[in-house]
């Protein structure tokens, strides 16, 4: 089972449209044989990330699409990632929220054997920063981007971690803990 990543653009980011668009992806991916690892939601509400294991991607790919779910506005995925800093036994059973959010657009000579020592390296460097805690990071094979979670008070104490491991940030979304 490998592990896959969407990222959905909401056509309604209001909470009851975001819920009802879950669990249609959810309903999607178990009838694709995959299963829902977590989703992850802003705070505004107008970005949905969604991780799902399934045996492979071509039955996702045509169970989840805009046609099947009318209340995508966009879709980008099946995108196969790799999960780092964390079990996936242990994101099953414990489903941890994050508070933050940070995208990472890898520079183009980026590949995955260098971000995977870089990291490593660099881990032990966030105990500089106590008050933030990371969680976990999907990292798409494709060298595209990755996406790391964090629990942290603020948007300040997860940029001051990540100026700390000297990793750059991209985007930095609040997810929606409601």
């Amino acid at each position: 089972m490998s592990l896959y990543l969407y990222e959905i653009v909401p056509t309604d980011s209001a909470r009851p449209e975001t819920e009802k668009l879950l669990s249609a992806f959810d309903a999607a991916a178990r009838t694709a044989g995959g299963e829902v690892i977590e989703s992850q939601v802003t705070g505004s509400l107008d970005r949905v990330f969604v991780v799902v294991e399934a045996a492979d991607d071509a039955d996702l790919g045509s169970a989840l699409n805009t046609e099947r779910l009318p209340e995508v506005a966009e879709l980008s995925g099946p995108h196969l990632v790799r999960l780092v800093g964390a079990e996936l036994a242990d994101v099953k059973a414990a489903r941890p929220e994050a508070g933050y959010l940070v995208e990472w657009d890898f520079p183009a000579d980026l590949d995955m054997d260098t971000y995977l020592a870089n990291k490593k390296a660099k881990a032990p460097k966030y105990a500089e920063v106590p008050e933030v805690t990371f969680l976990r990071t999907y990292v798409r094979e494709d060298m595209a981007k990755c996406l790391c979670f964090y629990d942290a008070p603020d948007e300040d104490v997860v940029r001051k971690a990540r100026d700390v491991v000297s990793t750059p940030i991209d985007r930095l979304h609040t997810l929606d803990r409601g």
